[in-house]
C-alpha cells in the first residue's frame, strides 16, 4: 500500500503548540486545515513518545541472508574482478535467488564498489598497420553465357548511348566467337535507364 502524504515537521510542531495552549482537536483542525484524524494521530504520537519526529521504518526485508552476504564479500575480496552475474550464479548454488543489481547494492553498502579497468593502449610493437581504401569506383561492362564468361570492358568517363553502342560493337561479336555460341543466341540486356539506344 502506498504511503499517504506526509505532514511537514513544522506543521506537526504547530499542532502540538496549539494543543498545549488548550485548544481542542476540532479547533486545531479548522485553524490549520488538517483532517481531525490527522490532528488526533499527531497528538497521540506526541503524548506516547514525546516527539513528532518520524521513526525509522522497517522496509522490505532483504533476500540476502547474513551468511550469503559473508559469502559475497569473501568471494569479491578474494577475486575483485568477479562480476555480479558470476556472484548471482554463486548465490543460486546455495538457493538464494536475487537480481544482480541487488548484489551490487549489497556490496556497495559494505564499501565494495564495482570498477572497470582502465583501457591501456595496445603495444605498438604488436600492432600490424592496416591500409584503408575507399571512395573509388570502377564501372565495367561484361557478358556471360551458359558456357562461361565473356569479355569485360572497363568504362572510362560517363556512360551514355554512344559509349554503350561502341562497347557492344567492340565486345559482343568477339565474346560470341570466344564462347563458341551458335547463331541462335539471344542478346539480353538489363534495364539500366542510361542505356537508351
Amino acid at each position: 500500500m502506498p504511503r499517504c502524504k506526509e505532514i511537514q515537521k513544522q506543521m506537526r510542531e504547530k499542532v502540538i503548540e496549539i494543543y498545549q495552549s488548550g485548544k481542542g482537536y476540532k479547533a486545531i483542525s479548522k485553524a490549520l486545515g488538517l483532517p481531525q484524524t490527522t490532528v488526533s494521530a499527531i497528538i497521540y504520537k506526541w503524548r506516547k513518545h514525546g516527539t513528532v519526529e518520524n521513526f525509522p521504518r522497517s522496509g522490505r526485508p532483504t533476500k540476502i541472508t547474513p551468511r550469503a552476504q559473508r559469502q559475497l564479500i569473501q568471494e569479491v575480496t578474494k577475486d575483485p574482478t568477479t562480476t555480479s552475474k558470476e556472484l548471482q550464479a554463486s548465490l543460486a548454488s546455495v538457493k538464494v535467488s536475487v537480481h544482480d543489481s541487488t548484489i551490487r547494492k549489497r556490496l556497495g553498502k559494505n564499501g565494495l564498489h564495482g570498477r572497470v579497468p582502465r583501457r591501456k593502449p595496445l603495444l605498438s610493437k604488436n600492432i600490424i598497420p592496416t591500409v584503408k581504401y575507399g571512395g573509388g569506383s570502377v564501372m565495367v561492362w561484361g557478358c556471360f553465357a551458359a558456357s562461361g564468361p565473356g569479355r569485360l570492358a572497363v568504362i572510362n568517363g560517363t556512360m551514355n548511348s554512344a559509349v554503350y553502342q561502341k562497347i557492344l560493337k567492340e565486345n559482343v561479336r568477339p565474346s560470341v566467337s570466344d564462347l563458341k555460341l551458335k547463331g541462335t543466341s539471344v542478346l539480353q540486356q538489363d534495364n539500366d535507364p542510361k542505356l537508351h539506344l
